[in-house]
């Protein structure tokens, strides 16, 4: 291990931040029809197409931003725990939520 880094930690940190913005929007994460459309406007958000669902104009859309921007930030670290150190880090109960769903609507044809 060359530089050793809390993968764990920074996971719980990202998980936490994910959960506090969501229940600020109003996202019950044990919601999976809720869930599920958050994550169907985070796979269409991104910086050609700003859409109203997350356009940075309102709270709630700055809000959905940060959190899609958290979410792109824990697959980095789950990803580079993996690569660089060969441990497995693993995001709880909001964050399998979110990444189920959002594995679910990119498999959705």
């Amino acid at each position: 291990m060359a530089n050793f880094e809390n993968f764990a930690a920074e996971a719980l940190q990202l998980e936490t931040e994910i959960a506090r913005k969501g229940v600020a929007i109003g996202i019950d994460w044990d919601n999976a029809v809720q869930v599920r459309t958050l994550a169907r406007q985070a796979l269409a958000c991104h910086g050609d197409t700003i859409q109203l669902d997350c356009s940075p104009s309102s709270p709630e859309g700055l809000a959905k931003i940060e959190i899609f921007g958290l979410a792109q930030l824990m697959l980095k670290v789950m990803a580079q725990s993996a690569e660089e150190e060969g441990i497995l880090t693993h995001g709880g109960k909001v964050w399998k939520s979110f990444a189920r769903a959002l594995w679910d609507e990119m498999k959705k044809p």
